[in-house]
């Protein structure tokens, strides 16, 4: 047995500890690789876990996929729960929004800010592939928040509130494309500007 997969199978070590290297290290190295170029002995030597590891804890390199997609989803969540705390009006969740966007951009990646790994990971996907749906339903939600800050502030206008959502879901997902085009979050910064001045208009 090699000195890697004696220390992943050393005893003592907790059970859910593997998935959680494991997943910490797909999540590296799929973001800053992409998903295709990212084979499961990268995974396992940054890892630092049995390959067998892998196999104990998901069914298949598209199961771990679909965990990190499920994992990133739950990161941006908690940023934006997060930016909730001591929200008090639908103008400030809209923004909640967007802050959470830029806190996301403004991890210290490895290798720089390359825009939203959900959509990069999609990308790299075949229709009909579960993780896409997973990524979708990520953009979806997305949007259904903003929608719901929004109609906060015009509750006689539901119609209103949920096109001006898919615009802003729009504008927001449009500067963090060119955001990971520049390896900066500038543009997310400018994308929050641009919806203020729209929401102080409304």
């Amino acid at each position: 047995m090699s000195e890697t997969g004696a220390a992943a199978e050393r005893p003592g070590r907790r059970r859910g500890d593997a998935r959680e290297r494991l997943l910490a290290a797909a999540a590296r190295r799929f973001y800053a690789d992409g998903v295709s170029a990212t084979g499961i002995d990268t995974i396992t030597a940054e890892a630092g876990v049995a390959k067998m590891s892998l196999y104990n804890n998901f069914s298949s390199k598209a199961d771990l996929v679909r965990a990190y997609l499920d994992a990133r989803h739950e990161e941006w969540l908690n940023l934006y729960r997060r930016r909730l705390e001591g929200v008090r009006d639908g103008r400030a969740g809209v923004l909640a929004v967007f802050d959470a966007y830029a806190d996301h951009a403004a991890f210290a990646y490895d290798h720089g800010f390359r825009g939203c790994g959900l959509l990069n990971a999609a990308a790299e996907l075949p229709a009909g592939d579960e993780g896409r749906a997973v990524v979708r339903r990520h953009k979806e939600e997305v949007e259904s928040l903003l929608a719901g800050h929004l109609e906060q502030m015009l509750p006689d206008r539901p119609q209103d509130a949920r096109v001006l959502a898919e615009h802003l879901s729009f504008l927001l997902e449009g500067a963090t494309a060119r955001a990971g085009l520049e390896g900066a979050g500038t543009r997310l910064e400018h994308a929050r500007t641009m919806a203020a001045d729209l929401l102080d208009r409304l």
